[in-house]
């Protein structure tokens, strides 16, 4: 990685902003604080955002530290993890992430983040135990493949053992005793 300025700083904030934005709206939505009405803004933001990062990898490729800096990019990928909604570009984001992975441009714990979502996303089982779903009865692995070596292949990228992850994501996602019912949410472990 580089500790370089990045080329497109003007990027980087936009895709900062962006991120940030629709964080701040999947936390309430996690919390049920949020009406039907914000929900649906919501996944308007996860479109334009979806949108926004399209056009991004069309003109750049993908968008790693040298064009806009680690905080940038962490962005993008959070962008990309979001565009459930959007298929073929979290397909198409996968695949660039993995080329800027293989040119020393990005994390490679942000690839397989992104490429278990884009699995669950298109209802087959993940690779590397990173998506989980919260419900009203907790939070559960989305479905896995070869669930006796996930283990093995989270080590080949950089994370934890599946059962720390997921101590930590039922940690952060604590039942919050002020919401009636929680909704169904599709969650990434950290990275």
């Amino acid at each position: 990685m580089t500790t370089d300025e990045p080329q497109r700083p003007d990027l980087a904030r936009e895709l900062i902003a962006r991120a940030a934005q629709s964080a701040r709206h999947r936390a309430k939505r996690v919390r049920n604080q949020l009406d039907a009405v914000q929900v649906g803004q919501g996944r308007h933001i996860d479109h334009v955002n979806a949108r926004f990062l399209g056009r991004i990898l069309a003109d750049h490729d993908w968008p790693g530290h040298r064009l806009v800096g680690p905080g940038g990019a962490r962005a993008a990928w959070s962008i990309a993890l979001h565009s459930d909604d959007n298929y073929a570009l979290q397909r198409a984001a996968t695949t660039l992430l993995g080329r800027a992975v293989q040119a020393g441009d990005a994390l490679v714990q942000h690839w397989a983040h992104l490429h278990d979502r884009s699995l669950v996303t298109s209802g087959r089982a993940q690779e590397y135990g990173t998506q989980f779903l919260l419900s009203a009865d907790g939070i559960e692995l989305c479905p896995l493949r070869a669930p006796g070596s996930v283990d093995a292949r989270r080590a080949t990228v950089g994370l934890p053992p599946l059962a720390v992850a997921l101590k930590a994501v039922r940690r952060r996602y604590a039942p919050d005793s002020s919401a009636d019912e929680a909704p169904t949410v599709l969650l990434s472990g950290a990275a």
